[in-house]
């Protein structure tokens, strides 16, 4: 247990472990390695978080559309591409349920 708070690979009980801490931490190569993951793991949390806005924003928009009852849900996925038909319903259900 000790390995996992340890800051230092030299200072680790476990070989293995030890050994990989010290690729990532004191080679040139892993330190790269390291932070091309830790880079990458970033950005597709900023993608995911972006796709999740967008999302957050179409059902908002749809809301209003299906609450003014002007438009067909098919003509609401045709301007709201990112929410299909059954996601409409889905939302449509969930308005009628709470009126």
């Amino acid at each position: 247990m000790q390995d996992f708070s340890c800051k230092d690979p030299d200072l680790m009980n476990y070989e293995a472990l030890a050994e990989k801490a010290g690729y990532y931490k004191k080679d040139e190569k892993g330190v790269k390695k390291m932070c091309k993951l830790l880079e990458d793991m970033r950005n597709e949390a900023a993608e995911e978080a972006a796709r999740e806005a967008a999302l957050s924003t179409a059902r908002e928009n749809a809301e209003r559309l299906i609450r003014k009852g002007q438009m067909s849900l098919e003509d609401i996925a045709d301007c709201i591409p990112l929410l299909s038909l059954d996601d409409l319903k889905k939302i449509e259900a969930e308005i009628m349920s709470l009126a």
